[in-house]
């Protein structure tokens, strides 16, 4: 880049399927191809539009949510990432001001950035003056820095509409993108596909790359939103670094069926002294040597269950794993692995790894959503009783069948009772972020620490 400083902004929208992960995907993709070192995030909880980033960008895509990380949390990963890349390309979530606490407005407040925000013309023109006049003005904490008309469909409408802005609004126009059917991205049951699950077709996407040069003006862009000082203060190099020879190792599933991670959370576990092995539940026969617990992520399940049944020398090992009192801890994906069972669309039934006496079904509709603010129920290695964590839950399936011995592991906000606790086996429908909890994860590492120490 030829100024000094680092272009910020983030892409928000009037609303949902305005287009705003097509053209980020597109800016991220060009930027790249013009040699610029750029960072990705993703306002939310989302975990497969980050896949979709890291498709056209070499660094990791990193979530921030202000209401399951914090405003410290989310502060601190923009800082830690963003710190060395010439430029920051956030991408928002639902519309620009929907959500919140959550909402993507007021994540660029508290990062301190701009807006450039996706309008979707279709059957609008001199209209859409006005809905970019009222986002001009409704909140005052918010700075648009650009508007980016999509799905444009003549030279006659862009005319129309950029007369319209220009004569009504402040901001100014940074691009006209034009509709294109070629451009839209698969969907599937719970969203769009994962990155590592869409063939890259180069074609397209040096076609999205040119569009996006044609279309949009790259160069005012990050000239509108180059900060010459960005903040960039000291990245968690404290005293949460442990110091030790041998560190535990966490076996953290990573395959087709167990894919969603918050990298944050890895990271997380990285600093406070775990050593991080992965597995796969789907393809390998045994655990990682010497390992102190066991992390499931969530992910698809239901899609590889048969997979997963038949992998019977993984289930079984898991289950004496934690037959034995080992630590396990499984979330939404891999906590439906730790059932005795799973029933697919189909209504087949898979027998899963049986550390909790429970049965889930998959249902056609989605069953929960939203953010969850869990508390324990009683101590146990994850933290004190009514220790409060942060999170979110998305999931198509249900419980049907849970044994009445087995305890819950959390209190939610409303008084539901959720998750299971065996032993030293943990499992829940919510994905956690531990941004708010590093001193939970520190307290795990001693303990566990504790107790290998006490098996030799």
């Amino acid at each position: 880049m030829v100024n000094s400083g680092r272009s910020e902004f983030l892409i928000g929208a009037t609303k949902s399927g305005s287009g705003k992960t097509l053209i980020t995907l597109g800016i991220l993709a060009a930027l790249a191809k013009r040699g610029i070192d750029v960072q990705p995030f993703k306002c939310g909880p989302d975990f497969i539009d980050p896949t979709l980033h890291q498709l056209v960008v070499p660094r990791p895509s990193i979530n921030l949510d202000l209401q399951m990380m914090g405003e410290e949390g989310c502060r601190n990963s923009h800082h830690f990432y963003a710190a060395d890349a010439e430029a920051v390309v956030v991408e928002g979530v639902m519309g620009l001001f929907d959500g919140g606490l959550a909402s993507s407005a007021a994540l660029a407040k508290s990062l301190d950035i701009q807006v450039l925000l996706i309008v979707d013309v279709r059957s609008a023109a001199e209209s859409v003056a006005a809905v970019v006049k009222g986002f001009e003005t409704y909140s005052p904490d918010t700075r648009l820095l650009g508007v980016i008309c999509n799905r444009v469909g003549s030279s006659r409408h862009r005319q129309l509409i950029e007369d319209a802005i220009s004569a009504s609004c402040q901001t100014p126009i940074l691009g006209f993108f034009p509709r294109d059917v070629d451009f839209e991205m698969p969907s599937r049951h719970l969203g769009l596909h994962m990155g590592h699950e869409i063939d890259q077709d180069q074609r397209r996407m040096e076609k999205l790359i040119q569009t996006v040069e044609d279309s949009i003006d790259l160069d005012k862009l990050l000239e509108l939103s180059l900060k010459k000082n960005p903040i960039t203060p000291d990245l968690r190099a404290d005293d949460s670094q442990v110091q030790q020879n041998t560190k535990p190792r966490l076996a953290v599933a990573r395959d087709e069926a167990f894919c969603f991670y918050y990298p944050e959370n890895i990271r997380i576990f990285e600093e406070c002294g775990f050593e991080i092995v992965n597995f796969s539940p789907l393809h390998d026969n045994a655990l990682p040597d010497d390992i102190a617990g066991i992390y499931l992520g969530g992910g698809y399940p239901e899609l590889y269950a048969q997979q997963l049944s038949a992998n019977i020398s993984m289930r079984n090992i898991i289950r004496n794993w934690a037959d034995d009192g080992k630590f396990i801890y499984g979330e939404c994906g891999g906590f439906m692995y730790m059932t005795d069972d799973i029933v697919d669309h189909d209504g087949r039934l898979h027998e899963m790894a049986g550390i909790f006496p429970v049965s889930v079904v998959m249902k056609k509709r989605l069953s929960r959503l939203g953010y969850r603010s869990p508390e324990l129920v009683t101590d146990c290695l994850l933290g004190d009783g009514g220790e409060q964590f942060f999170g979110h839950e998305f999931h198509y399936s249900d419980i049907v069948d849970r044994a009445d011995e087995l305890e819950f592991l959390y209190t939610l906000a409303d008084g539901r009772k959720e998750g299971c606790k065996r032993a030293q086996a943990y499992g829940s429908y919510i994905h956690l972020h531990f941004a708010r909890n590093v001193k939970s994860i520190k307290k795990l590492l001693e303990e566990l620490e504790v107790n290998r120490a006490k098996r030799g």
